[in-house]
């Protein structure tokens, strides 16, 4: 089979991409970048080459008065093609963060998936509606090109019945209010790697704990989702950039019978203007609130360390103990701050960390002699989905 794969991650003003060769087989990543600017009057064409050294930096004039998701589809795909021999591209890998009680497994994208997957766009509100207008937009351009939906929440699916369940009504649960779980396909790759960095303990009893604007954490046991933070939607759990985390509902409800909120006010402050922003008063950017002295900066360090040390313990109850903890994602893989605080808080887990270690970036920042193994390992959920994609395409 000849030709590239390109793995899209779509939001609401821009379009990320990695292209894959799959010339020879196995999907090989070659080109990643991404076109900003959807929605205004001009755009912006970044892209790297496999060593990420920039080879393409331009900006967009749209055909109309705005740049379309439609129009960053077809420039990749010209510019993809201009630079190889066969270089079509055959396939669409698209992340979509909800696929809901229906899909546990990649899904070949159709009208009728189309149509499921719509429904639960309020329960991603950031996300979902903007990865199904890329998928549209790229069949409005081929209608023959396969396209295929990866899932976030596919990885939690092998949990058990408790880890799903909310206290409600029977009848709730049967119209799809349960907990979900998100960032799966970073930890279906980190599982995937895992055996690399510890070996036979991949195996055993695993937290992984993915830092970034979004953040969660997932208990593996045999590399398989026991337990994550996330439940319903994308808001439960940690504190994360912009979004609060775990909230007694009872505020919701006070938000809106005693202060006279609408539910898109609600939504707005929980979604967009909560978490380290909200807390800070600042920035939803760690890096800027570790090189800030502020104490409205350090309280929202504070918290965010605390909560997935609080986090952490309870996972760990789940699985009845801890063998490896893994930190990923923007923060968890380039924060040594962060690590150091949430392990300096675990010692009632006999985790010990090399200091050294964990302030240069290594893989493994734990002591030979800590019973725990700490790693860090840098995610790579495009890879994941470039895989999807090929096996669909193979098929």
């Amino acid at each position: 089979m000849k030709g590239h794969i390109a793995v899209v991650n779509a939001g609401s003003s821009s379009v990320k991409f990695s292209i894959f060769d799959i010339n020879s087989g196995d999907p090989t990543f070659i080109y990643k970048g991404k076109v900003t600017g959807i929605g205004a009057t001009q755009g912006h064409f970044l892209a790297r080459n496999a060593n990420l050294e920039p080879i393409e930096d331009q900006l967009v004039t749209p055909a109309g008065e705005q740049l379309t998701h439609q129009q960053a589809f077809s420039m990749l795909q010209q510019w993809v093609t201009e630079r190889h021999e066969p270089g079509d591209i055959v396939a669409v890998g698209h992340r979509v963060v909800h696929g809901g009680m229906d899909y546990s497994t990649p899904a070949v994208l159709n009208e009728s998936v189309l149509h499921k997957l719509e429904k639960l766009c309020p329960l991603a509100p950031l996300h979902q509606p903007h990865n199904l207008k890329a998928i549209r937009a790229v069949h409005d351009i081929n209608p023959n090109l396969l396209q295929v939906a990866c899932f976030d929440t596919a990885f939690h699916h092998t949990q058990l019945e408790n880890e799903l369940l909310f206290a409600l009504p029977r009848e709730l649960r049967d119209k799809g209010i349960r907990r979900y779980g998100f960032h799966g396909l970073s930890y279906e790759y980190i599982a995937s790697v895992l055996p690399d960095y510890v070996g036979d303990d991949a195996d055993k009893r695993v937290i992984v704990a993915h830092l970034g604007n979004g953040a969660s954490m997932c208990a593996m046991q045999n590399r398989q989702s026991v337990s994550t933070t996330m439940g319903f939607t994308a808001l439960d759990g940690l504190p994360m950039g912009t979004r609060c985390g775990a909230l007694d509902p009872g505020v919701v409800l006070y938000l809106i019978g005693e202060l006279g909120m609408t539910t898109n006010q609600v939504t707005e402050l929980l979604y967009r203007e909560s978490g380290l922003l909200g807390l800070s008063g600042m920035t939803n950017d760690m890096r800027k609130l570790l090189a800030n002295n502020n104490a409205n900066a350090k309280r929202a360090v504070d918290f965010y360390i605390h909560r997935i040390k609080r986090e952490i313990g309870a996972l760990t109850a789940v699985m009845d103990g801890l063998d490896v903890l893994v930190f990923t994602a923007g923060i968890g893989a380039n924060a040594s701050p962060i690590r150091q605080g949430v392990c300096d808080g675990l010692k009632h887990l006999e985790i010990e960390i090399n200091v050294e270690a964990n302030s240069t970036g290594q893989a493994k920042i734990s002591t030979n002699d800590s019973p725990v193994s700490v790693c860090v390992i840098p995610t790579y959920e495009g890879l994941v989905i470039a895989r999807q994609t090929y096996q669909k395409l193979s098929q």
